[in-house]
């Protein structure tokens, strides 16, 4: 296990600048707005190669204790609590505040190894900045410029000093058995809840708030001797609503995710049903190409005709994803969550198997001899062999003549076909079309003498008769 080190401090210092300073990184948002980050960030600082520790960016504790602020600040001291050392970052350009006082007094008596670190120091006198921050009595003081990666190295041997044997933190590994799975989403239909759920603890910050989570959160979970990767990610709104600068930071951390992701779970709200939104969700999802599961949330306490209607509306628009499997569930009540993990876990094998390209090959001949393609313009494609080009998702390289002429249609009917015939659920399949090359393309054939005197001669005669 490796030691955890936090760091906490008042909105605005440089936190998450300084996270991405030490874990090299950049993983943690950035902006100069004021509480950017709300939930804990992990990641492993390996700048000192004998004794790497995991690094906790942590929201600002902004002294209130209801609503958005108040969760940010129990999230923040749950993970000073947790950690072996405590980064007490506080702003060396505005010198010390109230609220700096508070979060002082607060870790005086949690009674942890603790370094103050002050922040934003380029430009100013570093020693003069110090001095200020003498009163606070914390003997391990040293003034770093997150932004300009100064002053790191002495942090470094200040941290290496007071870190244990060992820690009771545990970095997220690189096992590539654990399933990767992304909760995605429009705002307010349940991600953050339902991954608190599957944790067990309030691992991510749940409000009624649209827009509470901003960044992608990724943590490791152990159930039934599986193991999974859960990313929270933030509700993707349509590109012409994303105005905030911070929000479109936030998308581009949702996409990423998606990408990095093998099975993507996508909340619907059942009592609004499918929304414009949901569909740019969906399309982001299947642009990336992974397997994908739906997730009607929010299941709990509708009636039984609104049961129907959100049945029937999901069918209706959700016809051209058929072959993602639908599951009823309650994210605040943890109903219907043995139903989705044993559809996760059918979308990943169907879009990580493995196929041979006699199979593959047979499966082609099967298609061809049940629906061959249409004649166009006089001529008919001809599909000649087939074999496997990658997995997640499943992809197919069809080779032969005339694949030009294959319709939109014709495709979706082979897609159709190896679905069924391999019994593949929950992953979208992609074929790729290569034709054989012609040897003779571009190659004239020149005529000897004889020949052109030949062709004259013929000429000749045609023009008399």
């Amino acid at each position: 296990m490796l030691p955890l080190v936090a760091l906490v401090g008042r909105p605005n210092v440089g936190k998450s600048t300084l996270f991405n300073a030490l874990t090299r990184s950049r993983d943690a948002l950035v902006h100069d707005e004021p509480g950017v980050t709300r939930d804990r960030h992990y990641g492993v600082c390996r700048l000192l190669p004998e004794r790497p520790f995991v690094l906790v960016d942590t929201g600002g504790i902004a002294g209130e204790d209801s609503g958005l602020a108040g969760a940010t600040a129990r999230q923040a001291r749950a993970a000073a609590e947790e950690a072996d050392v405590v980064l007490f970052v506080v702003d060396g350009r505005e010198g010390p505040s109230a609220l700096d006082d508070d979060i002082l007094a607060w870790l005086r008596k949690l009674a942890k190894p603790t370094v103050l670190v002050v922040n934003k120091a380029d430009g100013i006198d570093a020693r003069a900045a110090q001095a200020e921050f003498a009163r606070y009595g914390i003997a391990a003081v040293q003034a770093v410029s997150s932004a300009h990666r100064t002053g790191l190295d002495a942090l470094l041997a200040q941290v290496q000093a007071r870190l244990p044997e060992a820690g009771a933190a545990q970095a997220l590994d690189d096992d590539p058995e654990r399933i990767r799975i992304a909760f995605v989403g429009r705002p307010n239909v349940g991600k953050s809840t339902l991954v608190n759920r599957l944790l067990g603890e309030e691992r991510m910050i749940a409000s009624e708030v649209p827009g509470t989570t901003r960044d992608a959160i990724a943590v490791d979970l152990e159930r039934d001797g599986r193991k999974y990767r859960l990313v929270d990610t933030a509700g993707l709104r349509r590109r012409a609503r994303v105005e905030e600068a911070v929000e479109k930071f936030s998308v581009v951390k949702t996409l990423q995710a998606i990408e990095d992701c093998q099975v993507a779970v996508l909340l619907l709200d059942a009592s609004e049903g499918v929304t414009d939104q949901d569909a740019t969700v969906l399309g982001a999802v299947l642009d990336a190409g992974r397997a994908l599961v739906i997730a009607l949330n929010k299941w709990d306490g509708r009636s039984d005709y609104e049961r129907q209607q959100a049945e029937a509306l999901a069918a209706r628009k959700l016809a051209f994803v058929d072959w993602a499997e639908r599951v009823r569930i309650s994210a605040l009540h943890g109903s219907g969550l043995r139903e989705l993990f044993r559809a996760i876990h059918r979308a990943h094998a169907s879009a990580t198997r493995a196929f041979g390209t006699a199979e593959a090959t047979r499966a082609l001949e099967a298609a061809y001899a049940a629906n061959p393609p249409p004649v166009v313009r006089g001529h008919v494609a001809k599909l000649r062999f087939c074999h496997p080009g990658g997995e997640s998702p499943p992809t197919f390289v069809v080779h032969g003549n005339r694949l030009r002429t294959l319709s939109p249609a014709y495709q979706r009917y082979l897609e159709n076909f190896f679905r069924k015939r391999f019994k593949l659920v929950g992953t979208p399949i992609r074929f790729v079309f290569k034709e054989g090359s012609n040897p003779y393309e571009g190659r004239r054939n020149e005529l000897t003498e004889r020949q052109q005197a030949k062709r004259r001669r013929l000429l000749r005669h045609v023009k008399r008769g």
